[in-house]
Formats: C-alpha cells, sequence, structure tokens
C-alpha cells in the first residue's frame, strides 16, 4: 500500500470528523464557549492579593496612643476598620459570626506601659478558618506592632539597615498574570482529552466505529484521522485563550509565544493520548467523563499550578514530574513572565515530547487491541 493512499484514508477519517464536529453545535459550545466562560469567571475569581478584610477593634484605653495605633490599621489597604465593639464576648461573637475576619483589642494599660517604657501588648484575633486571609492580617499586625515599636524607638533617627525589595517579573503580583497562563494549560488538557473520548464512545454506542472497522481504513489510520481535528480545535482553543488573555486581564508576554506553541504540541498530543486510552476502557459517555475527570484533578493539586512544588510532602514531588501539566505550565510562566527562552526550556519540551510518544504509543496499542 503507498503512502499516499494511507495519507488519503487518513484525511477521508478526518474530513469525517470535522464534519461531524460542525454539525454538532454542542461539541463546538463545549469546545470554545464553555472555556471562555471558565476562563472569565476563574481569571477574575481567583484573586491571592487579599485586600479589605474586614476588621473590628476594641479600644479598652482611649487614649491619643490607641487612637494612633488603630490609625495605622484603618490606613492599611488590607483591613478594614467595620465597627467597634466594647465588650470582649463581642470580639470573639463578630469572628464567629463571619462578620469579621479579624478582632483588635488595645487593652487598658496600653499607654502607661508604653509611657513606663514597657512592653505594650495588643491582642490580635484572626480567624483561621480562611488561611489566605488569616496570612495576611498576621503579616499586617506584625508589621503595625513594628513600625510603631521603630518610631518609638527611634524617633528621627534614620533605619540603621533598609531592606528595598524588588519582585521581578510581576512586579505588581498580579494574580491574573499567575494563574491565568496555567489556566490557559488546564482548559486546553481538559478539552482535548475530554472530546477525544466522548467522540469516540459517542460513536461506540452508536455503532458507527464498527462500521469503519470494517472499511479498508487500517487502525493507525482511523486513530491519526480521529485524533487531527481535535488537535487542530485544541489550537485554536489555546490561541483564542491567549488573545484574551493578552486583551482582556492585560498579561504580558514576556517571550516567544511561538515557542511556547511549540512545546505546547507534545502536550496536547498527550492530552488527546490519554482522551484515546480512556475511550479504550469506557463504554459510555459517563464513564468517560468520570476518567478523565480523574486525569485532570491530579494536575490541577499537583502540578504547581496551585501550590509551589516545594512545599509538597516529599513523597508527592516525583510524582508531579511524571505529570506532563507540571512541565508545561512551567514553561507558560517561563516564556509569558519571565521571557524565558529555548535554552531554559529545552528540557520541558525534551521530556514532553518523552511523555507524549510514551502516552500515544500505549493509546496506539489500546486502540488496536479495540479494533482486533
Amino acid at each position: 500500500m503507498s503512502l499516499s493512499t494511507s495519507l488519503r484514508r487518513t484525511a477521508s477519517v478526518a474530513r469525517k470528523e470535522f464534519l461531524h464536529m460542525l454539525r454538532d453545535p454542542g461539541t463546538l459550545f463545549f469546545a470554545v464557549a464553555i472555556p471562555i466562560l471558565e476562563l472569565f469567571i476563574l481569571g477574575y475569581a481567583i484573586d491571592t492579593n487579599v485586600r479589605h478584610i474586614r476588621t473590628v477593634v476594641y479600644d479598652a484605653c482611649r487614649t491619643q496612643e490607641s487612637r494612633a495605633l488603630l490609625r495605622a490599621f484603618e490606613n492599611s489597604d488590607d483591613v478594614e476598620v467595620v465597627g467597634t465593639v466594647d465588650r470582649d464576648e463581642d470580639l470573639a461573637q463578630r469572628i464567629v459570626a463571619g462578620k469579621a475576619r479579624v478582632a483588635v483589642k488595645i487593652p487598658e494599660d496600653f499607654s502607661r506601659r508604653l509611657e513606663a517604657g514597657e512592653t505594650a501588648q495588643v491582642l490580635v484575633l484572626v480567624d483561621g478558618s480562611e488561611s489566605s486571609a488569616a496570612g495576611t492580617a498576621l503579616n499586617v499586625s506584625n508589621a503595625i506592632a513594628l513600625q510603631e515599636s521603630l518610631k518609638r524607638a527611634l524617633g528621627d533617627k534614620p533605619l540603621p539597615v533598609e531592606s528595598r525589595p524588588r519582585v521581578l517579573f510581576n512586579p505588581d503580583t498580579r494574580s491574573a498574570n499567575f494563574y491565568i497562563p496555567g489556566l490557559m494549560v488546564f482548559l486546553c488538557q481538559m478539552m482535548a482529552s475530554f472530546l477525544t473520548a466522548t467522540s469516540i464512545v459517542r460513536e461506540k454506542e452508536n455503532g458507527t466505529l464498527e462500521q469503519l472497522f470494517m472499511t479498508p481504513v487500517r487502525p493507525a489510520e482511523l486513530m491519526v484521522g480521529k485524533l487531527v481535528p481535535y488537535l487542530t480545535l485544541s489550537f485554536v482553543q489555546f490561541l483564542t485563550i491567549a488573545a484574551l488573555m493578552r486583551v482582556v486581564f492585560q498579561v504580558p508576554i514576556a517571550g516567544s509565544f511561538p515557542l511556547l506553541l511549540l512545546i505546547n504540541v507534545p502536550f496536547v498530543l498527550a492530552a488527546l493520548g490519554i482522551g484515546l486510552l480512556v475511550s479504550a476502557r469506557a463504554n459510555t459517555k459517563e464513564e468517560a467523563t468520570q476518567l478523565v475527570t480523574a486525569t485532570v484533578l491530579p494536575s490541577v493539586f499537583l502540578s504547581g499550578y496551585l501550590f509551589p512544588l516545594e512545599s509538597m510532602p516529599w513523597v508527592l514531588q516525583p510524582v508531579s514530574k511524571l505529570i506532563p501539566t507540571t512541565w508545561v505550565i512551567d514553561a507558560a510562566r517561563g516564556v509569558i513572565l519571565r521571557g524565558a527562552g529555548w535554552a531554559e526550556l529545552w528540557p520541558n519540551a525534551l521530556v514532553l515530547t518523552g511523555m507524549a510518544a510514551a502516552v500515544i504509543t500505549l493509546a496506539a496499542v489500546q486502540f488496536k487491541k479495540r479494533v482486533s
């Protein structure tokens, strides 16, 4: 059999899949509209820069010094004083009721201790049920206490040591700059795996897959023909989300976007291979959906998207290296935020290529067994 004949058969399968995809509004809506909707929802909802934490205060001292300390809290953008109370019980009750995340009490002897040169303590109650708000509240209260202490200790004298930190690549520490490049990868992975798995399973349910098996089309041609449309659709989706990331969310791209597209090729192939593996196991669309979800969830939590890899238990760190998403998220952040080039990212491309080859090979074996 000539190569041209094989290519024609593969193209025929791909054309059939393209036509089926175009005639199915649900597939196109799920592939294009749903990721865009999720991008807007998650892109605006995820914000690790906690601001305006609801704070309630109890000033039992009521002196010039206590009012000055409270003004320091009020002038901070991180906390927002939403009320005052006159009893200790009310402080805890406001936090339990969820009306405040932080409660500050200045004791009666606050000014007297300051005048006597003693340590004046301030009680700060922090709601630990929201870890991000709790961490910010602790940092702010400690910073204000340190600032007030330095004012009293040094007066108008300059600080003996001054730290001038500078944040590289994301100086405004915008959450969108950090999360949306990873979100773009996840949406691409989920759609590629899900569409491939459900499209083949749908043909199983309709009985049309068996009809294809009886044609002269070989298993390899059938598999490639099935994957090409979804590979194309995945890149259209990736480009659409990237354009929205740049235009709507104003995320700058510091490096070469074509390089990121190149590195994304083996990642998408691996995701398509996962979908093909799922289709070999699943017999219904519901089962395929559950299996794809089971592959996506570890990618969310173990890829470094939400938590730094270094903070994970040492047992899970090697596992994260076996997940393709880990490598492509690092590449996406490298290109978009750090301006990394091929010299820094070739290991990511090499690992992703090896993973894609392994997954596609395994999927081809399973698919061939299914055909047989």
